[in-house]
C-alpha cells in the first residue's frame, strides 16, 4: 500500500486520504526586479498552482531588516539555491535582459538546477534562433561564420538561447502561462 492510500483522519474525526503534495517549481527569472515584483509573484504563483504545482518565488522569504550590501547578497544567494534544492524543477524566464541574452543570475540558477539533475523548463516570447536575434553579418574571412559587432561569432544551432541554456531544459515559446500549460499538458515535469 503507498501512502497515498492511507487514510488520514481531519479535524473533526472524518476519513480522508491525503493529498499528493503538488510538484515544486522554482521561479526563476529577471521578475523580481519588477516594480511589482511581489505581485507578480502572487499571480505567478497563482498561475502554477491553477496547473497543479507549486510555485516557489526568490522573493518568499523576507530579508533580515538589519542586513545590507554583501551581507544581504550572500543571504539572498543562500535562500535561492536553497529554494532550487527544494523544488522538484525549475521554471525560468529566458527572455532577452539588459541586452540579448536571459539575466545572469537566471542562467546561473538553470545550471545549478541542471547539475542538481532537476528538470528545467524555460520560457521565452519567440522561439527563433538566436543568430536571427542578435544583429550580426557574414564574416568576412568565413561566409560560413556570423559575427556581431565586435566580431564575436554568433552561435548557430537553430537554437533560441545558447547551446548551454538550450540544451539544459525545454524551451516553450510564448509566456509562462504558456510554458505552465505546456507542463502540465506534458504530464511530467521531465523534457
Amino acid at each position: 500500500m503507498n501512502d497515498s492510500a492511507i487514510p488520514t483522519v481531519n479535524a473533526v474525526g472524518a476519513s480522508a486520504r491525503a493529498a499528493p503534495a503538488r510538484p515544486t517549481l522554482y521561479l526563476a527569472g529577471f521578475d523580481v526586479f519588477r516594480a511589482d515584483a511581489v505581485a507578480w509573484g502572487e499571480r505567478l504563483k497563482a498561475a502554477c498552482a491553477e496547473h497543479g504545482f507549486e510555485g516557489l518565488y526568490p522573493l518568499d522569504n523576507a530579508a533580515p531588516a538589519d542586513i545590507s550590501g554583501p551581507a544581504l547578497a550572500e543571504w539572498i544567494y543562500e535562500g535561492n539555491v536553497a529554494l532550487i534544492r527544494q523544488a522538484d524543477a525549475v521554471l525560468a524566464n529566458v527572455n532577452a535582459f539588459r541586452g540579448y541574452e536571459p539575466d545572469s543570475g537566471t542562467a546561473f540558477e538553470i545550471g545549478y538546477a541542471a547539475a542538481l539533475g532537476k528538470p528545467v523548463w524555460m520560457y521565452m516570447e519567440s522561439d527563433a534562433a538566436i543568430v536571427d536575434q542578435v544583429p550580426g553579418r557574414p564574416d568576412p574571412r568565413d561566409a560560413h561564420r556570423t559575427v556581431d559587432a565586435e566580431g564575436y561569432t554568433i552561435e548557430d544551432f537553430g537554437l533560441p538561447r545558447n547551446l548551454m541554456l538550450a540544451c539544459a531544459g525545454r524551451i516553450v515559446p510564448g509566456d509562462v502561462f504558456d510554458c505552465l500549460a505546456a507542463m502540465a499538458r506534458s504530464g511530467t515535469l521531465g523534457r
